[in-house]
């Protein structure tokens, strides 16, 4: 594979877009790293051969005839947030979409579908979609991930107990295929194109606008916050012993969210119930978790307001957007893989104990479940809807790269639960991409694996749609 601007071709790249020199950047403008390449994740440096920002889906089309031709990889990048800088294609050398321009978005009040440019960033497309007629719909907490990613790899947030992910909203998309072709995916057109999108896409094609499925925004939510005194390890570990088994009641309303985040000194209770304070109340947290030091709740009657909030809370935006030098994993945990009480004393002791070489790290416990188990797993190819929660663990160094000694206490966080629960089948969140997984594509994409192995050699039988963690030809 060429791996250079030469290999691609700089003039059919300019053609491609018109010749409009400000719709592409090569390695040699100035600032090009910063500005044009602009990586989210320091740790993990590349140099596109190309970042192109076109305008229209045909320009697209023709970028990716380029690569094609060039046999140069492909990556989309909508709102940049990769962890590990995915939709630049992760190695140096790939031609790089960049699809800031495409910010279309329209409403249907009959069918209460939306029309949303792959682009859009997710507090844009809040404010877009109540302005519209009071509608919403799931997604995560970052107000500036971009829909492009985020809806085809998974898109857990807060309200997906009810409603499900973010791409379980997608009814259809505009895609670019990678023989150029520009196709409307769907369960009814190109059902196995659409399949492979929610939860792949990256690996199959360029999405230019979605057709959503919206939800009619909550006229009223409550927020808590329990926060508890440091205390000594094993009171610690009784906390999350408690919060575990509240969140796998069974019958435990679809309304309610919540984490239970650890970090340097700090161990709290927080999320949301999408009701009334009364209704709220009736759940009786106080009396769940008596062991806390401060109770704080928060009624919201304005949608907006809530979902703002969600993009200030502690750590969830790494910096809202800022690059930093970060790594970060995950691990699912479903009902029939609930954690053990010796493992949580041996985990609270792990963390008491291990060297972590910053001081900037936290760990979060994520209750989903609900209307995501509701899809059968091989509906689409995102395959974790036995999950009821995740657990994501990250760590920040602001001076440099991530030290070798905080890999290994956030590797032996996610051992420790593997190796002590031989019987659980896990994996890993496809949005939360870890270079460092052993086989990358079995974890994030387990039972539906070898359905998108067959896909993929049918629509892009060149591998152009090509990342280091991309579902593989075979």
């Amino acid at each position: 594979m060429g791996n250079t601007t030469s290999a691609v071709g700089q003039q059919c790249l300019l053609n491609a877009v018109g010749n409009d020199p400000s719709l592409v950047a090569f390695p040699t403008a100035l600032l090009y790293e910063s500005v044009d390449v602009s990586p989210y994740n320091l740790d993990y440096p590349v140099t596109p051969a190309a970042v192109t920002f076109p305008e229209t889906a045909e320009q697209i089309s023709a970028i990716v005839q380029c690569a094609a031709d060039a046999d140069v990889k492909v990556q989309a990048k909508s709102g940049g947030h990769s962890y590990a800088n995915y939709g630049l294609g992760g190695t140096d050398g790939a031609v790089v979409v960049d699809l800031r321009h495409f910010q279309q978005f329209s409403y249907d009040p009959v069918t209460t579908h939306a029309t949303i440019g792959a682009g859009t960033l997710l507090g844009d497309i809040d404010t877009k979609l109540f302005d519209a007629g009071g509608r919403a719909m799931s997604h995560g907490t970052s107000p500036q991930v971009g829909i492009g990613g985020h809806a085809t790899i998974g898109g857990l947030g807060p309200t997906d107990r009810q409603w499900g992910m973010a791409l379980d909203h997608v009814e259809s998309v505009q895609v670019v295929l990678a023989n150029s072709s520009i196709v409307n995916a769907s369960a009814t057109e190109y059902p196995d194109v659409f399949f492979a999108i929610k939860g792949a896409g990256a690996s199959f094609g360029i999405v230019t606008e979605f057709r959503i499925r919206t939800e009619a925004a909550p006229g009223l939510a409550v927020q808590y916050q329990l926060t508890f005194n440091i205390g000594d390890t094993s009171s610690r570990a009784e906390t999350f012993k408690a919060w575990q088994n509240f969140i796998s009641e069974p019958n435990l309303t679809r309304k309610f969210s919540s984490q239970l985040v650890l970090a340097e000194g700090l161990l709290l209770i927080e999320g949301e119930y999408f009701g009334s304070l009364a209704e709220f109340e009736a759940l009786q947290l106080e009396s769940r978790f008596p062991a806390n030091q401060g109770y704080n709740v928060t009624v919201f009657n304005d949608w907006l307001a809530l979902v703002a909030a969600w993009g200030i809370q502690l750590g969830e935006d790494l910096g809202g957007g800022i690059p930093a030098h970060f790594y970060a994993k995950s691990l699912p945990f479903s009902n029939t893989s609930l954690i053990p009480d010796s493992v949580v004393d041996d985990f609270f002791e792990y963390l008491d104990t291990a060297d972590k070489g910053t001081l900037l790290w936290f760990i979060i416990f994520d209750l989903e479940g609900g209307a995501i188990s509701d899809v059968p797993i091989h509906a689409t190819s995102y395959s974790h809807r036995d999950a009821l929660f995740w657990l994501q663990s990250y760590a920040v160094n602001l001076l440099g790269d991530i030290s070798a000694t905080t890999n290994t206490f956030l590797n032996e966080v996610n051992n420790l639960f593997i190796n002590e629960m031989p019987n659980a089948a896990f994996g890993a969140y496809p949005g939360y991409v870890d270079p460092q997984l052993t086989n990358g594509p079995e974890q994030y994409w387990g039972a539906n694996l070898d359905r998108l192995i067959e896909i993929k050699a049918a629509v892009d039988p060149q591998d152009i749609f090509h990342n280091p963690q991309s579902v593989p030809l075979q």
